[in-house]
């Protein structure tokens, strides 16, 4: 469990920071969305990402907090834009992380392969672009994308 939390407590703690605005509430429905998810760690069924799950728990967490304190939970109606917002800075919070491990690992990548994939992916290269840059032939960057590609998915 302590591994969960390490890979994602700051993603829910940002998503519950982001529809609560409370720091000290987000840490402690941060906590009690990992004690939940310990508890009920055997429900889990793999059908969605791990942090798509833990939010979900925290987002149930959140609404019983706003429950208890006598405040309107969000309806499905008014719910919408704000759920909205909170998928969103989810999704780039997850998005963020990961973009974090792909470019850790492509440093592991021999440099002209890490150049063609930056070129192909940043810079929005056709590949006879990428190998007339390099000096190589289009078939050149192609495989050695691919070949790139499929290291960084190893």
């Amino acid at each position: 469990m302590e591994e969960l939390y390490k890979e994602y407590g700051k993603i829910v703690h940002h998503f519950l920071l982001s529809v609560c605005h409370d720091a000290q509430l987000a840490e402690e429905l941060t906590q009690e969305t990992f004690l939940q998810a310990f508890l009920s760690l055997e429900r889990f069924d793999g059908g969605c990402k791990i942090s798509v799950w833990l939010c979900q728990i925290a987002k149930h967490l959140f609404y019983r907090h706003l429950e208890k304190c006598g405040r309107e939970v969000p309806t499905e109606q008014t719910q919408m834009p704000e759920e909205k917002a909170a998928e969103s800075v989810e999704r780039t919070a997850i998005a963020r992380l990961e973009l974090m491990d792909v470019l850790k690992e492509m440093q592991k990548l021999a440099p002209q392969m890490r150049e063609v994939i930056y070129l192909r992916v940043m810079g929005q290269l056709s590949f006879k672009e990428i190998g007339e840059i390099l000096g190589k032939s289009e078939n050149w960057a192609r495989v050695t994308f691919y070949r790139g590609k499929e290291q960084l998915l190893i």
